[in-house]
């Protein structure tokens, strides 16, 4: 039994005429006549009597009839959601977001999806690196977003590169280190409160070398915190130095410290390896194209 016996059949049904019903089907009368036959072959039960010109429903054929019709229009509705998947249009997406992509992110992803996507669930989580990529593994996240360099490579897990951005020093407009001319040393920065977020093993050994071992995080960072907006939020309204990617924070000033820091943000998709991937990533990939540079 196949769905294009059914619909066969709920056309004959509903055209009592075989050969209107061949064509609108766009068949032969022989080759409608013989799915019919094979039809009522499998169920073993005539499913139509031929009362003269016209051909009429058994009661078996009038029981067929209503559940074939179920079975078509939930097949349909199958194919629709699949499509609708396919597209991004319906169905889900869990994304975890690092502190940095989660501060260029969140909003606009939230934003496009209720605003082009309203059928699509989303659901972010935000958090340490380690915890996110537990709730992957455990497949109650379908992609990460994160810097690259904070995740250990491990072979159940897929990586790809989306975006490089430089950090940078930054203080408020009116901060006292904007009133001193030429460039500034990371000792003279120091003297106010460094805020970052959590930083990778090899972004710290990249400043230590550029600005020596007082500049290691575990040293100068007086104000750490996942959530890269707050610490956004707490510079503009005091006297600390964030240290962060210069784009998640236009508005403040990016300070001339020198040595020139020459330490970049690798973000990266997260993914399970050999996992089907969710068809609304896409979304998030056009997004992550659109913001995710300097």
């Amino acid at each position: 039994m196949t769905l294009v016996q059914l619909r066969h059949l709920v056309a004959i049904a509903e055209s009592g005429s075989f050969s209107r019903s061949a064509e609108t089907l766009f068949l032969t009368q022989p080759a409608l006549s013989r799915s019919i036959r094979a039809l009522e072959d499998e169920l073993g039960q005539p499913l139509l009597d031929r009362v003269g010109r016209q051909n009429q429903l058994t009661p078996f054929g009038h029981e067929v009839v209503q559940r074939a019709k179920q079975m078509l229009f939930d097949a349909e509705e199958l194919a629709a959601s699949g499509r609708g998947l396919r597209e991004g249009r319906a169905g889900r997406l869990r994304v975890g977001l690092g502190s940095g992509p989660g501060a260029l992110l969140m909003t606009p992803l939230l934003t496009r999806m209720a605003t082009q996507h309203p059928r699509l669930r989303l659901t972010i989580a935000r958090g340490h690196t380690g915890l996110l990529v537990q709730s992957l593994r455990d497949r109650r996240l379908d992609a990460l977003v994160i810097d690259a360099r904070s995740l250990s490579p491990a072979p159940d897990l897929q990586v790809q590169t989306l975006a490089e951005m430089r950090g940078s020093f930054m203080c408020r407009p009116g901060h006292p280190l904007t009133e001193r001319s030429g460039p500034l040393t990371f000792s003279t920065v120091s003297q106010f409160p460094i805020a970052a977020t959590p930083l990778s093993d090899e972004v710290a050994r990249m400043i230590v070398e550029h600005y020596g071992s007082t500049a290691h995080p575990d040293e100068c960072v007086t104000l750490r915190c996942e959530e890269l907006q707050s610490l956004v939020e707490a510079t503009r309204a005091s006297d600390a130095v964030l240290l962060a990617i210069r784009a998640s924070a236009p508005d403040l000033v990016e300070l001339p410290v020198r040595p020139v820091l020459r330490v970049k943000a690798r973000f990266g998709l997260v993914t399970l390896a050999g996992r089907a991937e969710a068809p609304a990533l896409g979304i998030l990939r056009e997004l992550v194209d659109e913001l995710l540079h300097d």
